[in-house]
């Protein structure tokens, strides 16, 4: 049976260490993997998520201390989006202040109570109140309280020039449907899923096009419940659709294939198996910096090199 939604969501940051404070501390995600970037192995690739790393609560970056500011444009991910429970607006929004973090006034989208911020590198971001929420598992960090802790992802807003062959694809391929249409924006849903069920398609044609940076979003990963589902999504995005997917790639946690849909996303279909917990135990969850096989004989000189955590 097809596994839908959102896998996880791979970001570019400035410093590490204040990108792990951020999203550990401040937000209260759990660091779930420390390792490397697969093409730098001088470059941190950290993990956060929820307390067992599961799919669809996944927020990963590649953190270089001195890159350039990215600029927002078509063909990237506007805003990437997090569940809270629906008790929990007035708790976040006394949170941010407390920690400095500009915000906007909550509003309405959709019928959903939004909380639009930022985090240090201008990565735009939003909490969602979602009722029901509350009886979701949280990680509890020690500083957020658990009643009003994130609950992973709900969704992402793609900005595009056109939706349509986006839409396609989303509904093709990956399962998802229309759930309606709000000004310039189509949201698509998986449903049976809690985490990572939402992408909202925002046109904006004539818009610039974007440019990579600190606080832009890479790519987007949707869920494949093994290698079988996966050969089958990429089967339809050559036959339907006429793209050209990567070959599989092995990257420890999950296998991965690549592809850039019509509207300019680098999108990435990962497999839920093999999970986080394959080098470490479920407790132990990024305590250690684990690197890939290729890089374990340079263990000491990629220590030596990569910017302290704390």
């Amino acid at each position: 049976m097809q596994i839908n939604g959102i896998h996880h969501v791979t970001a570019i940051a400035g410093p590490a260490r204040r990108n792990l404070d951020f999203y550990s501390r401040v937000l209260g995600l759990r660091l779930v993997k420390k390792t490397v970037n697969f093409d730098d192995p001088t470059t941190w690739h950290l993990y956060f998520g929820d307390a067992g790393g599961n799919p669809g609560t996944i927020l990963t970056f590649f953190p270089w201390e001195h890159v350039a500011p990215g600029r927002l444009g078509v063909g990237e991910t506007e805003v990437t989006a997090f569940r809270i429970p629906a008790a929990a607006v007035g708790y976040w929004t006394h949170r941010l202040i407390a920690n400095g973090v500009a915000h906007d006034a909550p509003q309405k989208r959709f019928g959903e109570t939004v909380l639009s911020f930022r985090d240090p590198d201008g990565m735009r971001l939003a909490l969602v109140a979602v009722p029901g929420s509350e009886s979701e598992p949280a990680f509890d960090n020690g500083e957020v309280p658990p009643e009003s802790a994130i609950r992973g992802f709900h969704g992402v807003t793609l900005l595009l020039d056109k939706t349509q062959t986006t839409a396609a694809i989303l509904r093709d391929v990956f399962g998802f449907v229309e759930a309606g249409r709000e000004g310039n924006t189509v949201r698509m849903r998986a449903e049976g899923t809690a985490h990572g069920g939402v992408v909202d398609l925002r046109a904006a044609g004539g818009f610039l096009p974007a440019r990579m940076g600190a606080g832009s979003v890479h790519h987007i990963a949707f869920r494949a419940g093994g290698d079988a589902e996966q050969a089958r999504m990429v089967k339809t995005l050559t036959d339907i659709f006429g793209l050209h997917p990567t070959e599989q790639r092995d990257r420890n946690y999950f296998r991965s294939v690549y592809f850039r849909e019509p509207g300019g996303v680098l999108f990435e279909i990962a497999t839920d198996a093999p999970g986080f917990a394959i080098d470490e135990p479920a407790d132990d969850l990024g305590g250690a910096l684990k690197l890939p096989a290729q890089y374990e004989t340079r263990r000491a000189e990629i220590e030596a090199v990569l910017p302290a955590l704390v």
